[in-house]
């Protein structure tokens, strides 16, 4: 699976503690594919849910009324770009969550709402400004505290993104992808057992899941321990047969044993899944190391896998 994608797990995940089964992207521990949509919209619906009243009677009438006009206006700001979310218009969504943050610049989940939007922007810099707004606000907030791990995974600057992810596991520590969101910064980092620690902490939250079975594979696959990265590669196809990059993972390594033909035979079959997998720039984006990437482009320039591929048989990368 994609294991950069931003992160953005981090934003949903932390609410299941928080919302019942049926919140939008959030209805399974064991479902990482949950979309940025899908997580902007809970965070947005908290925000709508928790909004204080305002009318305190000593307050000038005057001054109500302002603080209610803008508690009126921010609110639909809000209700606005989770309908633009829901059809995927981010870059609509973005001014008004801007505005809506100047309307009400003391609501963190506003501020956390914007930073997902500046992420899914790539306009990372604004993304940590705006996180940090938010965590300024609210200190001791783990989908804050995950938040900017993500945007700092993304920055490519993993010793800050480790840091304020385990600060929020510090916090929440049982939250599934956060484990795997820090797992995945320690294997940036080469720390590769520190990694394997924290992929364990999320199998043992949540059994069938293969993407972080996966992911040991990964790690024990560059550590040298190749038997011990085809069982894991074994484990994570077992769960799920569809899968395509455990498939081809352990189909490279077969075909690097010597095991030619159930090499190739898999690797066809994992291909057909998902082509995106012949992509060697998408494998390293999918935290694939050098070691496995060498024999992966060994066994991508056979002529039965070029084939299956439906490139040149005679050699050279597609256009």
């Amino acid at each position: 699976m994609p294991k950069g994608n931003r992160l953005l797990s981090a934003l949903c995940s932390p609410l299941r503690t928080r919302l019942s089964a049926s919140a939008p992207g959030c209805a399974s521990a064991s479902a990482p594919q949950r979309t940025l949509r899908d997580a902007l919209l809970v965070i947005g619906g908290l925000w709508t849910a928790a909004a204080p009243v305002y009318g305190q009677a000593l307050v000038p009438h005057t001054l109500q009324l302002s603080e209610e006009q803008l508690q009126l206006k921010g609110t639909r700001l809000v209700q606005q770009a989770e309908q633009l979310l829901q059809f995927g218009q981010f870059q609509l969504a973005l001014p008004r969550m801007v505005l809506a943050t100047q309307l009400l610049p003391d609501r963190p989940r506003l501020w956390l709402l914007l930073g997902g939007l500046y992420l899914e922007a790539n306009e990372l810099d604004k993304s940590i400004a705006a996180l940090s707004t938010a965590r300024s606000l609210e200190p001791n907030n783990p989908i804050i505290l995950f938040s900017l791990g993500s945007a700092y995974f993304a920055q490519e600057k993993y010793g800050a993104a480790a840091q304020y992810l385990q600060a929020g596991l510090r916090i929440q520590p049982d939250e599934i992808m956060a484990l795997f969101n820090l797992g995945n910064t320690y294997y940036k980092l080469n720390d590769y057992d520190s990694a394997i620690a924290e992929y364990e902490k999320a199998v043992a939250q949540e059994l069938n899941f293969w993407q972080a079975i996966n992911n040991i594979g990964l790690v024990k696959y560059e550590q040298g321990d190749i038997e011990g990265a085809i069982a894991q590669w074994e484990s994570a196809v077992e769960i799920n047969s569809k899968a395509a990059e455990p498939q081809l993972a352990l189909a490279v390594a077969l075909y690097a044993q010597g095991d030619i033909e159930a090499g190739l035979a898999m690797a066809q079959a994992a291909l057909q899944l998902d082509p995106n997998y012949a992509d060697l720039e998408f494998l390293k984006e999918n935290l694939w190391g050098e070691r496995l990437m060498a024999e992966t482009k060994k066994l991508l320039e056979t002529p039965r896998i070029r084939e299956t591929l439906g490139w040149s048989v005679e050699g050279g990368s597609p256009e």
